[in-house]
C-alpha cells in the first residue's frame, strides 16, 4: 500500500503546477522574500499561508513517513468531497515536545474554513503567521545526526550574526520520493526574532 502511495504522489508530482505564486518546480510553496545570503544560508521573511498538520510520535524517520501517509492521503480525495487538492511543496517536518509536527502547506487559493474536511481525525489546518528564519540549503538523504549537527551550526551561524533563535528547528523536503540524492533540496531553518 505504501509503494502505491508513493507512486500516487511522485505522479502527482509530476503533474501538478500553480500559478502567481512562489513555486519550486511548478509547485506552490509558501511565500517568502530573502533578506539576506551567505552561500547554501539565508535569511528569510515568509507570509502567512495555511497548513494541513498531523502530530505523529516516534523517531524522525518514521514520523515523517506516517504523516506523509496520512497527508498524501487528504490531498488525494481523503475529505468529506473526495476533492484532490493541488500538491504543494516543501513537506514540514518540526518535533514539538514528545511529537513531530509534519505539514503540507495548503494552496493559497483555501483558507483554513474553505479546505475540505479531513476523514481523517488527526489532520488539523493551521494559519500559520508570518515569521523570519534562517535557513540552510542542502542535498542527499539527511540522517537524524546529520540534521541536528546541520540546525546546530546554523544556530551559531545565527548566533554570530546578532540574531535570537526561538524554538525547535524545522526540516523542510520538496521532491518526490525517488529524486536522486544529489538531486534533492532539503532544508534546515529555524525561526528567528
Amino acid at each position: 500500500m505504501m509503494r502505491n502511495l508513493v507512486r500516487a504522489v511522485a505522479m502527482g508530482m509530476m503533474m501538478a503546477q500553480t500559478a502567481g505564486a512562489d513555486t519550486f518546480k511548478g509547485y506552490e510553496m509558501p511565500p517568502y522574500r530573502v533578506e539576506a545570503q551567505d552561500g547554501a544560508r539565508e535569511v528569510r521573511v515568509y507570509g502567512p499561508h495555511v497548513v494541513a498538520e498531523v502530530m505523529v510520535a516516534g523517531d524522525r524517520a518514521t514520523a515523517i513517513s506516517r504523516g506523509f501517509s496520512a497527508l498524501a492521503g487528504y490531498i488525494f480525495g481523503g475529505n468529506d468531497q473526495g476533492a484532490k487538492v493541488a500538491m504543494t511543496v516543501p513537506v514540514a517536518q518540526e518535533l514539538q515536545g514528545a511529537n513531530w509536527h509534519v505539514r503540507f502547506m495548503m494552496p493559497s487559493e483555501y483558507t483554513v474554513d474553505s479546505l475540505p474536511k479531513p476523514n481523517d481525525s488527526r489532520i488539523r489546518f493551521v494559519q500559520m503567521p508570518g515569521d523570519r528564519q534562517v535557513v540552510e540549503r542542502f542535498s542527499g538523504m539527511p540522517g537524524n545526526a546529520d540534521m541536528g549537527g546541520r540546525a546546530d551550526a546554523l544556530r551559531a551561524w545565527a548566533a554570530a550574526r546578532g540574531l535570537t533563535v526561538v524554538g525547535a528547528p524545522k526540516y523542510y523536503f520538496y521532491d518526490a520520493p525517488m529524486t536522486l540524492p544529489w538531486k534533492r533540496r532539503n532544508e534546515v531553518a529555524l525561526t528567528v526574532k
